[in-house]
């Protein structure tokens, strides 16, 4: 797209458009996941991990790769960190919107557990990549690929956690456990597919868009483009992980929304991975600011204090939500008072 004539309000007209349509396609695609889990039998945390998690999160991908092929590394990062961080942020908001008791403790799973330690593995080998040398083979850092590698284990060890848990949590009134729907009043399953394909396209082609709408903006507006990536675009393209977390909720599938966001989370790591193998100047991980190391850091202590929660499973805590969702919402909102109160 040639955009250098255009005027901030284009980019910015062009920017709403394309995170609408990513809102609506998000919040459709949530009840073809939760009916997709229950007619293939994979269970609501490996499809929430999987179907959901990826589907939501390819605008956003797709942004982060754009940007970094086109030599806006900081924008491509940037969006990935915020958008895992602004995901998690919205997990403690879905809980909040269930009344029964807390979301950490009715959605307990070992899958979703071990999801979150496959998340936390992840964004400890990207800041590990930032303290290696800046060696690249054919322009791709060797972390780049061993991400990949350690997602597609995780994910293994998430299904084998669904088929057979060495250990279960204990359960209690609250706790909602996955059992499958009626099939028979579904959809077939050819039709469920051939419709998760067209959002998923349609969430591709929003978040493709999003990325020259959203250097117009930057450059118009005179804002850098890590609060862009961290403030407008993750949150633009995150919010089908609102809708579809808060949809699952009330549809009673915890363990499908629950899994969704960490799920989503540990794919967005995969954005950073695939944008060094975009970018033609070097290795990705060493041409970011401190910003985002700041947020690489304040993601690792999110997930850490979540996974605490699925752990520790307190039922009721202050003002609806848990203790440590609570936490995470705080931590947040400090990050981004840090960031649009930090002098460049």
């Amino acid at each position: 797209m040639q955009t250098q004539d255009w005027t901030l309000w284009q980019g910015a007209g062009l920017f709403c458009l394309c995170a609408l349509a990513i809102a609506i396609a998000g919040t459709r695609i949530t009840r073809v996941v939760d009916q997709l889990a229950d007619r293939t039998g994979i269970g609501e945390a490996a499809a929430g991990a999987v179907l959901l998690g990826i589907s939501t999160s390819l605008g956003g991908c797709v942004l982060s790769v754009t940007a970094s092929w086109n030599g806006h590394a900081e924008l491509a990062v940037s969006n990935a960190l915020g958008g895992i961080a602004v995901q998690t942020f919205f997990l403690a908001l879905a809980d909040m919107s269930y009344r029964k008791a807390n979301l950490e403790h009715a959605a307990a799973s070992v899958p979703n557990m071990m999801q979150n330690a496959l998340l936390i593995s992840l964004l400890s080998l990207v800041l590990l990549a930032t303290y290696l040398p800046s060696l690249t083979f054919f322009g791709i850092h060797p972390v780049s690929p061993l991400l990949f590698v350690l997602y597609g284990y995780g994910i293994s060890l998430v299904r084998k956690a669904q088929d057979s848990p060495m250990w279960r949590p204990s359960i209690t009134r609250e706790t909602r456990e996955d059992v499958p729907d009626d099939v028979g009043k579904m959809p077939p399953l050819s039709r469920l597919w051939r419709e998760f394909l067209l959002l998923m396209l349609i969430l591709g082609v929003a978040g493709w868009g999003l990325e020259p709408a959203a250097n117009v903006i930057a450059e118009k507006a005179g804002v850098s483009y890590t609060v862009i990536g961290v403030m407008l675009t993750a949150i633009s393209t995150s919010i089908p992980e609102l809708v579809t977390s808060v949809a699952a909720v009330r549809r009673g599938a915890l363990t499908l929304a629950v899994g969704g966001i960490i799920g989503g989370n540990a794919f967005d790591v995969l954005f950073i991975s695939a944008s060094d193998i975009a970018y033609r100047a070097g290795s990705i991980y060493h041409a970011v600011p401190q910003e985002a190391s700041f947020w690489l850091a304040l993601n690792l202590f999110m997930s850490g204090i979540l996974i605490m929660g699925l752990i520790r499973r307190e039922k009721h805590g202050i003002a609806g939500i848990g203790w440590e969702s609570a936490a995470i919402m705080v931590l947040y909102l400090l990050g981004v008072f840090l960031l649009l109160n930090t002098p460049d």
